[in-house]
C-alpha cells in the first residue's frame, strides 16, 4: 500500500463548550471523510493556532452568555482567518463576542421547530423540507435554547427565522461567519448533515482525504518510525479496538509483536476459541494463551458490588497480563486500544465545571510497575472509523460487528456474587439468545444483546414438576448514538422460542424475562 495522501492535511477544529452533542459534530465530520478534533473552549491559542484549522466549529453548551463568567471563545479565534460555524452556545457567544447582543428569550425552545429561510447564503441556499406557496422554503430542526441573539454584530445579516428565535440563522458572508441557533448535528434536523457538508465542504474547501485506505497507511507508516525494531506486547480481548490494534500491528511490524491472550472464564460461549482460530490460525499473529479463571474466580468470591468486580477483575488482568509480559524479550511497547472517545477532554475539565455526558470508557493506561512504553494506533478514530479500518484490514464481521460486551464480561451480567455454577449458567443461555437472534436475522439490527443472570429462584412448572429456580433476563437494545438506547421490539415468537429453548436446554432455569428500560432513564448495561 503507497501514500495517497495526508488524511490530516485539511481538518476541522471543534472548540467544545460542553455540549452533550459535540461528539455528534465530531462524527458526523468525520463521514464526509474530512479530519477533525475536539478541543475545550479554553484551549491555549498556541495550540489552536498550531492545529491549523481549514475552519472551526463552536459547540453549544448549558451555559449561558448573557452572565459574566460563563465560557467564551479566545479572541483570536475570530482572527485565525478561517470559516467558523457557531452552533447554538456557538453562535451566541460568536454574536456577543463580535459586538451583538444575547437575552434571555421569554419562552424556552427545546424539541422539533421549523425555520423560515430570509436570505441566501451557502449554508442554506436551496435546503428545504417543504415550500411556502412563494416558495419560502421551510426547515425541520432541532432546538435547545433558553436564549436568544438580540442584536446583530456588525456586518451580519440573518438567514433564516423561528417563531421564537427571529435570529435563528445567521451570517457574515465578507468573513465567512456563521452561526444557526439549532442542532444540525442531530439526526432530528433533517437537512443538518447538508448544512454540515456545505460548511465543511464547500466553504472551508475540505477534501475527502479522511478514508480507511488513508487512515490505514498513514497509520502503518507512524508505526513502524515510532517503534522501529522494537518489540510490542498487546492484551487482545478479542473486541472490536483490540483486534483491529492486533492485525494493525502485525501488518506493520509482523513478528516484532506479541499478543496475550487472558481467559478469564468470563467470555462469551466459543469465544476463546474464535480468538485463538482468527488471529492464530488466520492471521498467523504471535499469541500467549492463558487460562487464569480459576485465578478470576477466586479473587471474585464474596463480592457483589459491581464496581468492586469491575476492579477485581482488572486488577487480575493486569497481574497475569505482566506475569506473561516479563517473560518476553525485547518488549519496549505496550499497545492498548485506546479510540477518540476514550480520550476527549470534556469543557472544562480542568475546572470540574463541566455539565456533559461524555463517554463512558475507561482507558486503562500502564501500570507502574510495568516499564513501557504506550503504543496507542486507534487513538484518533471513532468506533465506527475503526470497524472500517478493521474490515479494509480482512478483519471477518463476525469479529468487526460483534456486540459490544465489557470487558469484565459475564462478571458485571452475573447481578451479585460471581460463581462458576453461574457463570456457565449464563453463558449458556447467552448463547442460546445470540443464536436465535441470527437465525432470525435480526442480530445485525440489534445494537446490543446479551443475557444478565439474577440470583434469585423462581417456581416454575416443567412438565409434571414444580421447579424452584433461578432467573434470566433478556436484554436487546438499538441505539443511534451514546447518549440513547431504546429497547429493540423483538418478536414475541421469538422470545417465546428463546425462552422455551433456555429453560429446556439450561439446568438450574425455571424463568425467563425480557428487560424493556431505555436509556434514559436506564442505563444500557445491568450493573
Amino acid at each position: 500500500m503507497t501514500h495517497t495522501s495526508d488524511p490530516h492535511a485539511r481538518r476541522i477544529l471543534i472548540l467544545d463548550f460542553g455540549s452533550q452533542y459535540t461528539q455528534l459534530i465530531a462524527r458526523g465530520i468525520r463521514e464526509l471523510n474530512v479530519y477533525c478534533e475536539i478541543l475545550p473552549f479554553d484551549a491555549d491559542i498556541s495550540r489552536i493556532k498550531s492545529f491549523k484549522p481549514a475552519g472551526v466549529v463552536l459547540s453549544g453548551g448549558p451555559a449561558t452568555v448573557t452572565e459574566a463568567d460563563t465560557p467564551r471563545a479566545d479572541r483570536e479565534v475570530f482572527d485565525l482567518g478561517c470559516p467558523i460555524l457557531g452552533i447554538c452556545y456557538g453562535m451566541q457567544t460568536m454574536a456577543a463576542q463580535l459586538g451583538g447582543k444575547v437575552e434571555t428569550s421569554k419562552q424556552r425552545e427545546y424539541g422539533s421547530a421549523e425555520i423560515r429561510s430570509t436570505s441566501t447564503s451557502p449554508l442554506i441556499d436551496g435546503l428545504h423540507d417543504r415550500l411556502e406557496a412563494d416558495g419560502t422554503a421551510l426547515l425541520q430542526v432541532w432546538m435547545s435554547h433558553g436564549d436568544r441573539v438580540s442584536t446583530l454584530p456588525d456586518g451580519f445579516r440573518v438567514l433564516a427565522v423561528s417563531e421564537n428565535a427571529p435570529m435563528a440563522a445567521i451570517a457574515n458572508l465578507d468573513r465567512n461567519f456563521f452561526g444557526v441557533q439549532f442542532h444540525p448535528e442531530v439526526t432530528h434536523t433533517t437537512q443538518g448533515r447538508a448544512m454540515m457538508e456545505r460548511f465543511v465542504r464547500d466553504i472551508c474547501d475540505c477534501t475527502g482525504d479522511w478514508t480507511p485506505a488513508n487512515i490505514i497507511d498513514d497509520l502503518l507508516s507512524r508505526i513502524r518510525e515510532e517503534v522501529g525494531s522494537d518489540g510490542v506486547v498487546l492484551g487482545l480481548s478479542g473486541g472490536v479496538d483490540s483486534s483491529v490494534v492486533a492485525v494493525l500491528l502485525h501488518q506493520a511490524i509482523g513478528e516484532q509483536l506479541t499478543c496475550i491472550f487472558v481467559d478469564n472464564g468470563l467470555l462469551r460461549q466459543g469465544e476463546a476459541e474464535e480468538v485463538m482460530e482468527t488471529f492464530k490460525d488466520d492471521f498467523g499473529i504471535r499469541i500467549v494463551q492463558v487460562d487464569a479463571s480459576e485465578r478470576f474466580l477466586e479473587a471474585l468470591s464474596g463480592i457483589t458490588d459491581p464496581e468492586c468486580k469491575r476492579k477485581v477483575i482488572g486488577g487480575i488482568f493486569v497481574d497475569v497480563f505482566q506475569e506473561e509480559a516479563d517473560k518476553i524479550e525485547n518488549i519496549c511497547w505496550l499497545a492498548q486500544g485506546t479510540i477518540y472517545p476514550d480520550v476527549i477532554e470534556s469543557a472544562g475539565a480542568g475546572t470540574g465545571k463541566a455539565k456533559v455526558i461524555k463517554s463512558h470508557h475507561n482507558v486503562g493506561g500502564i501500570p507502574d510497575t510495568l516499564e513501557l512504553q504506550l503504543l496507542e494506533p486507534l487513538r484518533e478514530l471513532f468506533k465506527d472509523e475503526v470497524r472500517a479500518v478493521g474490515v479494509a484490514l480482512g478483519l471477518p464481521q463476525s469479529i468487526i460487528y460483534r456486540h459490544p460486551f465489557p470487558g469484565p464480561g459475564l462478571g458485571v451480567r452475573i447481578l451479585g456474587e460471581v460463581r462458576q455454577e453461574y457463570a456457565d449458567i449464563l453463558r449458556q443461555a447467552d448463547a442460546i439468545f445470540l443464536d436465535e437472534l441470527r437465525r432470525s436475522d435480526l442480530y445485525d439490527s440489534t445494537s446490543q444483546a446479551f443475557a444478565v443472570f439474577l440470583p434469585v429462584r423462581s417456581v416454575g412448572v416443567v412438565g409434571d414438576n414444580r421447579s424452584y429456580e433461578f432467573v434470566i433476563s433478556l436484554r436487546a437494545v438499538e441505539t443511534v448514538d451514546f447518549m440513547t438506547a431504546d429497547w429493540k421490539r423483538l418478536p414475541y415468537d421469538l422470545l417465546a422460542r428463546v425462552s422455551t429453548r433456555i429453560i429446556n436446554e439450561v439446568r438450574s432455569v425455571s424463568r425467563v424475562t425480557y428487560d424493556i428500560s431505555s436509556k434514559p432513564p436506564a442505563t444500557i448495561e445491568w450493573e
